[in-house]
């Protein structure tokens, strides 16, 4: 087992998950024949928007409620190497957090279901000025009351 980026804590609800399917382009590989590792911040964000999309939290989402979420930070581990017209699974997976931000944890497998990369990225939440929100907005609390109750898909 992959030690997880966000250990859960107790009384957390249980992480959001979303899988993307898609495979390797040509457009993508490096002279070496392999995915570029430059790729990967994009393979991880098909798997966040998909997730923002199926639960309403998507970048536009945050608009328009005055609320940007920018890369705080990005982290790859890359384990196997990618390749030409692989078919490659990307999941994403939100953890909850009590602060005004976004965990995602990704992990990418490759066509025989082996983990390829593994990674996570953290967002801030900011306000139209660009100052960092000290507390989730109150879309975003209810998002989470939520999801504690389980009642999202």
């Amino acid at each position: 087992m992959i030690k997880p980026y966000f250990p859960p804590r107790p009384g957390d609800p249980p992480p959001l998950r979303v899988e993307v399917r898609r495979r390797v382009r040509f457009e993508e590989l490096d002279p070496l024949g392999i995915v570029w590792h430059g790729r990967y911040a994009s393979y991880f964000e098909e798997a966040r928007v998909a997730l923002g999309d199926r639960y309403g939290i998507g970048y536009r989402d945050f608009q328009r409620q005055g609320v940007v979420t920018p890369v705080r930070q990005l982290h790859l581990d890359y384990l196997l190497p990618l390749r030409f017209e692989e078919e490659v699974v990307i999941e994403g997976i939100l953890h909850p957090s009590e602060a005004a931000r976004l965990n995602y944890e990704l992990t990418i497998r490759n066509g025989r279901g082996e983990v390829a990369t593994t990674g996570f990225t953290v967002h801030l939440m900011l306000d139209r000025e660009e100052r960092v929100l000290l507390v989730p907005p109150a879309f975003f609390l209810e998002f989470q009351a939520r999801w504690r109750r389980g009642e999202l898909p």
